[in-house]
């Protein structure tokens, strides 16, 4: 009977585990080497399913030619000191610790005990994918429904604005005015040009008008190129007036707003503000009754850097509430949505309290493994042993399950239109929904052929780590060094962030042409350096660093095929473990143990 722990099927860690291994020859002696022969089975087998053979298989071979009912022992311990140790005790403890690291299919075989756990995570897994679904759904009609309108809004209020230019300037004062006293007009006139059904929110401006136009300047400002001398105060005011719609839509539109006077020599911008109403009625073709939102328009005519060129920009932001009257026609009351968040949200729990017993057991188990080595063996336990008992993958499977609850009653709060927090739901339910995905791998990890990706991970996890983290000394050196002297002339070298993003593109073999195209030939010692900096970045990182990173994969996927061929190396966890040569048929598993009772029991 192989034990069915994925992580010793596979291979050992030398690096992780050097403490903790011995090889079989020292610590079942000389003696006992004959036994560690290979199985006549084995030798027709291919190198690929020699990979991830069971450590134990090759102690059965030597423990099968034992008598049935005799328990080889550990030959590092002194064999008065076996004679002394409960051989009741000892199996017992030895059958536990072999029924724990079983497969589900093993357990059913060895106790009939249902598969409760693995049955509750394959419905976790479609019912949390499923709720992703629906939600994804309405949180693209949400964002969507955004985005939209603040293009809109851009196309309205400002003047001769194109979707594929990079920005909007004027560069005249007159033009300034221009643009002003058009924002101004349209939004006066919004609800006889727009397509859409906008309302206007009174009171909101200052002195409780529905428009704010403000101007912000320095105190004092003098600045004479001329003599090269200038004069500045920099405390800042705002001078503002309010406008507002009129009541009758007959009436002329007022002007008073026209006599407003910019301060240009020490002007530093200028802002339109104002807050527009709107319904989002495309949810009702997913059975949901419709948002009402609350746009907060500002348009900005930035002059800070008084170069001549004052930009102008527009920003929206939406604010999701409740209506307050509805009435859809043929519409009926439906919380099945909310029901099913309910479902899901119960599930998980019942999936976190099971993972939480299961790490429990593991370290009470721990300590009991921990004790018998301490009291009757005179040993202590190493790390990396005790670690075996805290699966990771339950870890995993709880934070999954804390994400999804909480994501659940935050969703729950967006269905009844008490909360609007799209963006943090989707957050905790996508990164919920991906932890359920990549927990899937554990109960591929109990067949030997599946387990290659995750045993080459964790061979060349350390050796990656180390690695990158030579490389990103490197790679930060060149993303300070662009900024710094790039920045100004590239515009993808203008923020720290962006030529992060530019660099990692480079090494993949992305837009190179054009990040060698875009640079400005401002000057040709720039220029030079521009070009000497990115031939060596994309020769040094291309060519050796992604080159050396994949070969520390691929060399640990050799190491693991080198050693499926040589003489495995066990844990005394592991070489306790396969003292027990019971199969999980032989009915033996089925004797009562000393446990206590817990609420979960009916999941044994």
């Amino acid at each position: 009977m192989e034990i069915s722990q994925p992580e010793y099927h596979n291979t050992k860690f030398a690096e992780s585990r050097g403490r903790c291994h011995v090889t079989l020859q020292d610590a079942l002696g000389i003696g006992m080497a004959s036994s560690l022969s290979k199985n006549p089975r084995d030798e027709g087998d291919t190198e690929t399913d020699k990979l991830l053979t069971s450590v134990t298989d090759h102690n059965a071979s030597g423990l099968n030619d034992r008598p049935h009912g005799s328990h080889p022992s550990l030959d590092v311990i002194d064999s008065s000191s076996w004679k002394q140790v409960d051989e009741e005790e000892e199996e017992a403890l030895c059958r536990k610790l072999k029924y724990f690291f079983m497969s589900p299919c093993d357990k059913y075989h060895a106790k009939g005990r249902k598969p409760y756990k693995l049955v509750l995570q394959l419905l976790k897994i479609v019912i949390v994918t499923v709720q992703l679904v629906f939600f994804g759904l309405s949180n693209q009609m949400v964002v969507m429904f955004k985005d939209e309108n603040t293009d809109s809004f851009r196309h309205l209020f400002l003047k001769d604005y194109q979707d594929d230019s990079d920005g909007l300037a004027v560069h005249t004062q007159s033009g300034v005015y221009e643009h002003i006293n058009y924002t101004i007009e349209q939004y006066l006139g919004l609800t006889k040009n727009s397509v859409s059904r906008y309302a206007y929110v009174l009171g909101s401006g200052v002195n409780g008008s529905a428009l704010s136009l403000c101007q912000h300047y320095y105190k004092k400002g003098s600045i004479d190129p001329v003599n090269d001398t200038f004069n500045i105060d920099p405390q800042i005011i705002t001078d503002c007036i309010g406008v507002n719609p009129p009541t009758d839509p007959s009436a002329p539109i007022p002007e008073d707003y026209k006599s407003f006077t910019l301060k240009f020599h020490k002007l530093i911008n200028v802002t339109i503000e104002f807050k527009l109403k709107a319904i989002n009625i495309q949810s009702i073709i997913n059975n949901e009754i419709p948002d009402c939102y609350t746009f907060s328009v500002t348009i900005l005519f930035d002059n800070r850097a008084h170069s001549g060129k004052v930009k102008i920009s527009l920003r929206n932001k939406a604010i999701i509430r409740e209506c307050s009257a509805t009435s859809v026609s043929g519409h009926k009351e439906n919380y099945w949505r909310v029901a099913f968040d309910v479902l899901v949200a119960i599930v998980c729990g019942l999936s976190l309290a099971l993972c939480g017993r299961s790490i429990l057991r593991g370290i009470a188990l721990q300590h009991e493994f921990v004790r018998f080595f301490r009291e009757s063996l005179g040993r202590q336990v190493c790390w990396a042993d005790r670690l075996e008992f805290i699966n990771g993958w339950y870890l995993l499977l709880i934070i999954s399950d804390i994400l999804t609850i909480i994501a659940s009653f935050i969703k729950i709060g967006i269905e009844t239109k008490n909360l609007a927090s799209y963006d943090v739901c989707g957050i905790l339910m996508g990164t919920s929904t991906l932890l359920v995905w990549v927990g899937v791998i554990r109960y591929l990890s109990f067949f030997q052929k599946y387990n290659i990706l995750i045993v080459t991970l964790r061979a060349a996890f350390p050796n990656v780590i180390r690695f990158c983290c030579c490389a990103a000394a490197i790679y930060m050196g060149y993303v300070f060094c662009g900024w710094i002297v790039l920045g100004p002339y590239h515009a993808k070298f203008r923020s720290l962030s962006t030529v992060s993003e530019c660099l990692f593109s480079l090494i993949n073999g992305d837009d190179m042409f054009a990040t060698f195209s875009e640079v400005e030939r401002s000057g040709t010692l720039v220029w030079l350096f521009s070009q000497l900096y990115l031939y060596t970045f994309i020769s040094l990182f291309i060519y050796m660093v992604l080159s050396l990173f994949i070969a520390l994969i691929t060399g640990a996927y050799d190491t693991i095929t080198q050693q499926a061929q040589e003489p495995p190396q066990v844990s005394d966890l592991h070489q306790f473990i396969a003292q027990c040569t019971d199969t999980p048929t032989s009915g033996k598993f089925h004797s009562p143990e000393k446990t206590s009772c817990s609420p979960f029991c009916c999941f044994n």
